[in-house]
């Protein structure tokens, strides 16, 4: 960086036609919510705040087809083809390539259950009829965001957010090298708050994306309403401030979660909400106008010489390319679909039998096989990029890929897309902890997955990606090898 470039600040920024639509997608009280294997209820029985899906379209100009971002209030795919349902209605109804494409879940614990109706659960035609109405929402809410795009800009800017804090905690009643899921003082934790603001040619702000990376888990088994947790009290905190409505990307969060969690108490999801709304106000705030840039101007001799920087207008890209491509993930030697369903029917422990029945519907997906070949999303949206997996990853590889990547925003995503299980570290592999039993994934899987998106976008920002579907090899075999 030269002289002249240190004396310039400005955000990652995109200008284009950008539009925004939600639509609610509250279940119906008496659908499936278990969510939790230490639950003892299986259906939901109020609402605390509604669910909502949340449309962004981006594109270069009213002639080109347009990058899609859904953002939906629930939490995971508990039948992973489920999703594979939805993602090619929505593709053949907007006549849409995969690449340009991207429905992200908040991650929300208090949310309907994802699982087809064939599934061995409650309410199964609540489930299929709810399938039915989450597609006709999705493609709703992108149709409307196309119809009301107008000339916008988005510009990103860093904040943080203490919210978050590591869940990794060394059992404190055992000697062993156990793991449990729970706050552990004093470790550290990624508190990087992403912020987009979409503002129009009038300076009125359209719309607010939020990325950041912490499990909405304060409302576990003792709750029994649906709930998008800390999102949605996050939203309304912000929503009431600026006008436009809030899009939510979960961040690599697998070891991230509040402090105080585990409750019944929907007024603790909404303080956790206050928290993280508040912050990204402040970092709305700390926000330079758009289309700008702050730079160095002159000398001012008063006493002290002072430093005096100005705004002045900038040009904003319009660059847009999405990529989409794989990488392949060494699996674990688990034992057959049939034989984790046989262990299941023999169990009497409801939690147990809960965790058999993710396993076994996970290991129907991935087969037999010693790897999978998983996707991997890469957006260049002008500036910034947008990195994103179905997997829930350690918060690691969103930080290697901001360093990778300083002079730019990089958003992550995860559970985008889909969602099979966690991407832990490979030195958690040498300890008993539930990510690590949870995954199909064998160590190395996180490692090969941050090899992949950092060479994708490098070359996606070098020009040497054509878009679309599966424009990049995976060599992250040879690169191990």
């Amino acid at each position: 960086m030269t002289a002249s470039e240190a004396l310039v600040f400005q955000h990652s920024s995109f200008a284009g036609r950008i539009g925004v639509a939600r639509e609610d997608i509250t279940p119906p009280v008496g659908i499936c919510h278990r969510n939790w294997g230490a639950s003892e209820t299986d259906t939901a029985r109020t609402v605390h705040r509604p669910l909502t899906l949340t449309a962004l379209t981006v594109a270069a100009d009213q002639d080109s087809p347009p990058l899609v971002l859904v953002s939906a209030d629930l939490g995971w795919w508990q039948t992973p083809e489920l999703f594979s349902v939805l993602q090619q209605r929505v593709l053949s109804a907007l006549n849409l390539d995969a690449s340009r494409f991207l429905f992200a879940l908040t991650h929300t614990h208090a949310g309907p259950v994802l699982a087809d109706a064939s599934a061995d659960l409650p309410g199964a035609d609540l489930r299929t009829d709810y399938f039915d109405r989450l597609c006709d929402a999705a493609i709703s809410s992108v149709r409307q965001a196309e119809a009301a795009a107008v000339s916008a800009v988005l510009d990103w800017h860093t904040g943080c957010c203490r919210l978050a804090a590591c869940r990794d905690l060394p059992d404190p009643t055992s000697d062993g090298e156990r793991i449990v899921c729970g706050f552990r003082p004093g470790a550290p934790a990624d508190d990087t708050l992403l912020v987009g603001r979409v503002t129009d040619q009038t300076g009125t702000i359209r719309a607010v994306l939020v990325n950041y990376a912490c499990h909405p888990t304060t409302l576990a088994w003792e709750n029994t309403a649906l709930s998008p947790d800390f999102v949605g009290t996050m939203r309304d905190v912000v929503e009431e401030q600026v006008g436009g409505p809030v899009l939510f990307i979960q961040g690599a969060s697998a070891e991230l979660a509040p402090r105080y969690q585990y409750t019944g108490s929907t007024e603790t999801a909404d303080r956790h909400g206050r928290h993280l709304g508040h912050a990204v106000l402040a970092t709305l705030f700390d926000m330079e106008p758009p289309a700008s840039r702050l730079v160095f101007d002159r000398i001012v001799e008063s006493g002290a010489p002072l430093a005096v920087w100005s705004h002045e207008p900038r040009t904003v890209s319009s660059v847009l390319r999405a990529v989409q491509t794989t990488v392949d993930l060494p699996l674990k030697n688990w034992p057959a679909a049939d034989e984790l369903d046989q262990r299941r029917q023999a169990c009497d422990d409801r939690a147990v039998r809960e965790r058999l029945r993710r396993q076994r519907d996970i290991r129907r997906v991935l087969g037999d096989g010693c790897t999978h070949a998983s996707p991997v999303w890469i957006w260049r949206l002008g500036d910034a990029l947008l990195a994103a997996s179905f997997w829930e990853c350690y918060s690691t590889l969103q930080r290697q890929l901001r360093h990778r990547f300083p002079e730019r925003c990089v958003v992550f995503g995860g559970l985008v897309n889909g969602s099979l299980g966690y991407l832990p570290p490979a030195a958690l592999y040498e300890t008993d902890a539930y990510p690590v039993w949870q995954t199909p994934v064998a160590a190395g899987g996180l490692e090969r997955m941050t090899d992949c998106m950092m060479r994708t976008a490098a070359d996606l920002l070098a020009g040497d990606l054509p878009d679309g579907d599966d424009s990049f090899p995976d060599r992250s075999a040879e690169r191990s090898s």
